[in-house]
């Protein structure tokens, strides 16, 4: 289990490739690093492994694209800091995040 997220909201997540076919999907969780420039907005994550996850990953390029809870559980930004979940997220459609 993620410390970053609970079972609870991950339950509430699509599982991937389920929005695939949806124009304007729904960023369901947002995760940022309080020390630098990235942010993640998960799409979907995996009912298989509760750890693969797809969204948007605003960074060096804003894109579409993989990740895993793990990975971002080890990243530190260039103060040591760890990444965060961002609990006054209210989930948005993807439309709103690229506009914004």
């Amino acid at each position: 289990m993620s410390k970053l997220i609970s079972q609870e909201l991950l339950d509430t997540i699509p599982d991937l490739y389920e929005m695939e076919e949806s124009p304007d999907p729904m960023c369901h969780v947002k995760f940022f690093t309080p020390d630098s420039n990235w942010t993640w907005y998960v799409i979907e994550c995996s009912t298989a492994d509760r750890n693969t996850c797809f969204g948007y990953v605003q960074g060096l390029e804003d894109e579409l694209g993989y990740f895993s809870l793990t990975e971002l559980e080890s990243l530190r930004g260039s103060l040591g800091l760890g990444v965060e979940r961002d609990f006054s997220f209210v989930p948005v459609p993807l439309s709103c995040i690229r506009t914004c």
